[in-house]
């Protein structure tokens, strides 16, 4: 992977085009597309009709460098998968022909190219987005979509005592973060992932990559679904990260909670990395090794 530069809409797509051109056993549609009409790439290795890992990255612009760990997996995996060889004891073609692995990299592209580029003079939502922002023109902060929502408060999860949390913390509309949309799946990007996750009942585990802290979530509340402790336990050994339960807002609305308690199944938030976001990229590749068992172990976890 091309770890010099800013994994923004267009170099993400790029690096996808050049994964698919290498890598026959890599497949790609759509998973939908943003408020600005970007595409929303779905990658899959395997057939969708085997138990599945789900992995999706880049849920808050601010957070763009999990799509560049993301893809390093895919191409790692992928490379592996054309070999005989065996990696922390597990062979990828194995995997590869018994399991599926559906790949979300990049799912808010708008608010990647937002933190990364900032707006541009002629951009038709200027006003609109500085207005989210405050009136600022910096966007290095920025986190939500291009309608000021944060894409992992927007799901069907606490989402009505999230809003009690919303309005005692002073927020009330789009924002550069915290501010979880008008109702549950308001948001184009949302709304395609949670209808995919509903439309594939053989997505039996959820991996979200997020900075930072070096913490893996687990949880939903009291809810935890049978053995997420247990492999949280083995998750937290293979990356050095804590097991925790979310507290305060972390604990409303995200991709994992809903997925948790829609469905109780296995489901988990990697927390990457320390530091202050945005993480500088060049952490990106001690990320990836950090979390490279946890990430070839899940398939065979489900």
């Amino acid at each position: 992977m091309d770890h010099t530069h800013p994994y923004d809409s267009a170099h993400t797509q790029k690096a996808i085009g050049t994964l698919l051109k290498r890598f026959p056993i890599l497949k790609m549609t759509s998973l939908g597309q943003s408020v600005l009409g970007r595409d929303i790439p779905l990658l899959r290795i395997g057939d969708p009709r085997k138990p599945t890992v789900l992995y999706v990255a880049t849920h808050h612009g601010m957070e763009w460098i999990t799509t560049e760990v993301l893809l390093s997996y895919v191409e790692d995996f992928c490379r592996l998968a054309g070999t005989e060889r065996h990696v922390y004891g597990i062979r990828p073609s194995c995997v590869a022909e018994n399991r599926c692995l559906c790949i979300v990299p990049q799912l808010n592209p708008d608010g990647a190219d937002l933190q990364i580029h900032g707006i541009p003079g002629n951009d038709p939502v200027r006003e609109r987005l500085l207005f989210y922002n405050g009136g600022n023109p910096d966007f290095t902060r920025w986190q939500a979509n291009a309608r000021g929502v944060d894409l992992n408060h927007n799901y069907n999860a606490g989402f009505a005592a999230y809003k009690r949390l919303e309005r005692e913390k002073g927020i009330f509309g789009g924002a550069p973060t915290r501010f979880s949309g008008e109702y549950p799946e308001s948001e184009p990007e949302t709304a395609a992932l949670a209808s995919y996750i509903r439309r594939h009942e053989n997505i039996r585990m959820i991996l979200t990559l997020h900075t930072q802290g070096e913490e893996i979530y687990y949880s939903s509340g009291d809810c935890i679904p049978p053995s997420s402790a247990r492999i949280a336990a083995l998750f937290g050994r293979m990356t050095g990260y804590r097991p925790s339960r979310p507290e305060g807002m972390a604990a409303y609305g995200g991709l994992t909670d809903w997925f948790i308690q829609a469905f109780n199944r296995p489901a988990f938030t990697f927390e990457c990395g320390r530091g202050q976001n945005p993480l500088p990229q060049n952490k990106a590749s001690d990320i990836y090794e950090a979390i490279r068992e946890a990430l070839f172990t899940a398939p065979l976890l489900v």
